[in-house]
């Protein structure tokens, strides 16, 4: 099924005519774009970048001093703030009566926040990353689902480093994509460098060839394969392109890696440096003479993103698993399903959601930071179990745990993991957390509901077997 179907579907997001290309994301929505945006913040600290907060809106001078105002200003919004009405009234704070403008990337305030303090080599690199909401304004008829919007966020970084650091931070960044995406099982991806366009770019010719040598240098080193594409770099420079394929066959560029010679100049940016000469010309030296030479060199800044925009991304995803999500990533993980109305089961099944659901929820309140939760739900409901099991598996739950009277008295639960989407990773989790599991003593479980569950454990395994499920990301 098409994203924007299953979206509906499984009460993943909405859209609405009173705001084209604007999804709403409904609470199971909102569950996974946190959760993309959690797994990416948990590796931030292996790779040494940190993340950032900026504003949404800008004065046109900003957008006019990084380039965007004259290159991208037809695909921006535009915001006339109180007071600006086009006149210079002397009486105005300056830049006052300017019209603003919807951000449609990050850089210049991250330029911002690294003009901010004074630098010096032994900083940089300085990594950031920004999950803010960005603008675009898209024409309608380009409109589409998740995959094309107007408005929407992007893990977006920029890396500011010394000219002889750019090989080694895209080196990274390439490294840090390969991991990502061999989380999510998306299968082969392509490289596409993409070159100096024709017109409407800003710079000089050599600078551009310069950042387009040090691209294909990375690349090299990083002994992938890739494809170049002249002319389709963005107007500040060259950059190379991961593109995905959906399941109808269709091309998508997810994440970016740009280098960028343009803005660091446009917003005088610098550091201080021995050796400044060399230090240009990414040259490393020990000559004691040079190095007591101390002077200003301009950062390199690279403009990368690895999920690109989060709402195309979870586009291709929701293709990809069809609803089945991997547990770790799953805002329906487990539902437990009551077997007739006695007030001990319920008790018993509510007492066990809590538990699952927030596994160290009692010895902390409030609830350590750190601790782990789950999205355990319940169905308390007077139907019968058939029709229960049946409800779950349509709403794709991963795991479905049954409880009745036996179950109250030996203290166990029958669970099954229809909707895991790796049924043969996760019975080696199961095994993993309880030798056995798919032997002939489980045969039990399988007698006691039609279609029931495959499983018996206690709820201290069950707990188990659902960290062990996310710290394997299946």
């Amino acid at each position: 099924m098409d994203h924007r179907s299953l979206g509906t579907a499984l009460s993943l997001f909405i859209t609405h005519p009173s705001s084209p290309g604007s999804p709403l994301f409904l609470p199971e929505g909102t569950h996974i774009v946190q959760k993309l945006q959690d797994f990416l913040r948990a590796q931030y600290l292996m790779f040494g970048i940190q993340e950032v907060i900026t504003p949404v809106i800008y004065k046109e001078s900003l957008w006019a001093r990084s380039g965007h105002w004259e290159n991208y200003k037809d695909d921006m919004f535009t915001v006339t703030g109180r007071g600006a009405e086009g006149s210079k009234d002397p009486k105005l704070e300056i830049g006052e009566d300017e019209q603003y403008g919807l951000k449609p990337m990050n850089c210049p305030g991250h330029c911002l926040m690294f003009q901010s303090q004074k630098r010096s080599y032994r900083d940089l690199p300085i990594r950031y990353a920004d999950f803010s909401p960005l603008h675009r304004n898209e024409i309608s008829g380009s409109l589409s689902g998740l995959t094309r919007l107007r408005r929407f966020h992007q893990d977006d970084g920029h890396i500011f480093c010394r000219p002889g650091q750019v090989e080694q931070e895209i080196k990274a960044t390439l490294d840090f994509v390969k991991m990502v995406y061999r989380v999510f099982d998306l299968g082969s991806y392509r490289l596409v460098l993409s070159t100096r366009p024709e017109t409407g770019f800003i710079g000089k010719e050599e600078e551009w060839n310069r950042a387009e040598e040090q691209l294909k240098e990375a690349l090299k080193s990083s002994k992938v394969n890739f494809e170049t594409n002249e002319g389709d770099g963005a107007f500040y420079g060259p950059k190379i392109d991961i593109v995905l394929t959906d399941s109808n066959g269709k091309e998508h560029q997810t994440a970016t890696i740009q280098l960028d010679f343009q803005l660091p100049q446009r917003f005088g940016l610098q550091y201080h440096s021995p050796a400044p000469e060399h230090e240009t010309q990414g040259i490393s030296t020990t000559d004691a003479k040079l190095m007591s030479q101390v002077g200003m060199v301009t950062p390199v800044i690279i403009h990368r993103a690895i999920l690109g925009s989060l709402e195309r991304f979870l586009a291709l995803l929701i293709e990809r698993y069809q609803g089945h999500w991997p547990f770790w990533l799953s805002p329906r993980q487990l539902i437990i399903l009551t077997v007739g109305d006695d007030p001990q089961v319920n008790k018993h099944a509510m007492e066990t959601a809590r538990k699952l659901a927030t596994p160290h929820f009692l010895q902390h309140i409030p609830r350590n930071l750190e601790s782990r939760s789950f999205a355990v739900h319940t169905d308390f409901s007077d139907r019968s179990i058939a029709k229960k099991l049946l409800d779950a598996r349509k709403k794709r739950y991963n795991l479905i745990c049954i409880i009745g009277k036996k179950n109250v008295e030996c203290r166990t639960l029958d669970l099954s993991f229809y909707g895991q989407s790796n049924s043969t990773e996760s019975w080696k989790a199961i095994e993993e957390v309880q030798p056995g599991s798919s032997g002939p003593v489980q045969e039990l479980a399988k007698n006691n509901h039609r279609n029931a569950p495959n499983v018996r454990m206690t709820r201290a395994k069950c707990s188990e077997l659902m960290s062990y499920l996310c710290e394997k990301w299946l």
